[in-house]
Parts: C-alpha cells; sequence; structure tokens
C-alpha cells in the first residue's frame, strides 16, 4: 500500500492530495483558534511520517508525536528520511488505541488518525468509544481530524461523520465532488471539534475553498450543518456491538479502485 510520498529535503510537498486537504483544514483551526507557537501534535499512524514533518517545518516550535505499529519502518524512517529530532518529531511505536488510552486529559491540541489494515481503518479507531477517547486527550479547543477511506456506498464515512457529530459540537467535512456523490472509493476528511471550525461565509472560508480548489483533484470544504444532515439516521460503530469484517471490505475496495 502507498502510504507516504517523501521528497528529502522539501518537507512541505505533500503528494498525495488527501494530505493537503487535511493541512488546509488544520492550518486554519490554526489561525483562528490555537498558539502556533505551543502546538502538541499526534499523528495515528505515522508511515514516512509526512505529515509530521510537513507540520513540524510549518510550526518550528510544535511537538509531533507519530505512532506507528511497524518498529521497524520507524526504525528506517528515522535513518532515511532526514526527520527533525525529538520532541519536534518523536515515533513511538505501538497500537493506535492502545496508546491513546494511555494520553492525559486535555494534553494534546491536533490528534491527525490516517491509520490503515490495507484500504480501511481497523474498527476500534472508528467507533463512538475512542472518539469520546480522543476528545478527552484534546485541549478544549483542540482539533480531531480523519482520514476515512471508504466505498462509493460512503457507509464509513457516514458512521464515523456519526461520531464525530455526536462527541464534538462543531464539525467539517472535505472531499472532492465524485467522492462526496458515491461515484468512486476514496478519502473524505472529517475534523470535529469543542471549538467553531470555519463556517460558510467567513473569509477563512473562503480562503479554504480557494486553497482547495488547487491541485490535480479539486475539493469541496462542507460545514457543520452539511455532516449532520450527512449522518442523520446513521449509528456510530460501538466497540463490542459493531463489527466489520476488514478482509472482505479491504477485497471490495481493491475492487472498486480496479
Amino acid at each position: 500500500m502507498e502510504s507516504s510520498h517523501v521528497v528529502v529535503g522539501r518537507p512541505r510537498e505533500l503528494d498525495f492530495e488527501y494530505m493537503r486537504w487535511l493541512v488546509a483544514v488544520v492550518e486554519a483551526h490554526v489561525e483562528t483558534t490555537l498558539d502556533p507557537d505551543k502546538l502538541r501534535i499526534t499523528h495515528l499512524g505515522g508511515g514516512a511520517c509526512s505529515m509530521a514533518r510537513y507540520l513540524a517545518d510549518v510550526y518550528l516550535n510544535s511537538r509531533n508525536t507519530v505512532v506507528e505499529l511497524d518498529g521497524k519502518l520507524a526504525e528506517l524512517v528515522r535513518e532515511w528520511f532526514e526527520l527533525p529530532k525529538a520532541p519536534r518529531v518523536k515515533i513511538r511505536v505501538g497500537e493506535a488505541r492502545e496508546v491513546t488510552e494511555t494520553f492525559a486529559p486535555s494534553s494534546r491540541d491536533i490528534i491527525i488518525r490516517d491509520v490503515f489494515a490495507g484500504y480501511v481503518t481497523p474498527t476500534p479507531l472508528t467507533t463512538l468509544e475512542f472518539t469520546q477517547i480522543v476528545s478527552e486527550a484534546l485541549s478544549p479547543e483542540g482539533l480531531y481530524i480523519i482520514n476515512c477511506g471508504d466505498n462509493r456506498d460512503l457507509a464509513g464515512a457516514r458512521a464515523e461523520a456519526a461520531a464525530i457529530a455526536e462527541v464534538f459540537e462543531h464539525t467539517c467535512a472535505v472531499a472532492d465532488s465524485a467522492m462526496f456523490k458515491g461515484r468512486r472509493r476514496g478519502n473524505v476528511i472529517i475534523a470535529g471539534s469543542h471549538a467553531p471550525l470555519p463556517v460558510t461565509g467567513e473569509n477563512i472560508t473562503a480562503q479554504i475553498t480557494k486553497r482547495l480548489l488547487g491541485g490535480g483533484v479539486p475539493a469541496q470544504y462542507k460545514d457543520d450543518a452539511w455532516v449532520r444532515n450527512f449522518a442523520r439516521g446513521v449509528r456510530p460503530r460501538r466497540d463490542g456491538a459493531d463489527t466489520v469484517d476488514l478482509k472482505a471490505l479491504d477485497e471490495d475496495l481493491r475492487k472498486g479502485e480496479q
């Protein structure tokens, strides 16, 4: 699976469209709500640390902790890809949910979830209970933002939107038009915060919209009202109640891509 793209010496070059969408929301939230000089950022799912390298370069005083399951990968990434030294970028080897459950309350400002087993995110990282754990670990104005890979039926994205909308007062989503219309499989970025996020009509949203229209795959920013309507009537996944056959779903998504 392609999970990262790194240009050595150019940490702000993000090849994957969804990563550019993600940082557009992150940077807007930092600009309006958080202190850019005191950011505590956790990346659940590291790969080659593309996102951590980017944010460490944009916010020079930020502390980025990358949680990566593959210890050997973490070792090679640290060796090969010119990562800033800890605490600017620290790699913690472990399973994302187990590590998240150890976080102290209000100890993070931004939590980015980009964890995949094949084409899908492991179910324990998509449930309402996990979202509540993340919320407790965030500062009062913190941001939780996820990369949801989904098929054209958007069932997974709706369930994740339902969980985030139940836990957080403010939400938003980003994807390209074809994805939102269920015409293909791909990525949906969903974010939640207890603090207001950029909303339709404000200048910051216009800036995000202009930014998202650039690149090879133009994307759309959707506000809180849209996300709640998108998730209407859908139950969030629950620990121990909803199970997903990851192998079967992964195979379905691969067929959809072909």
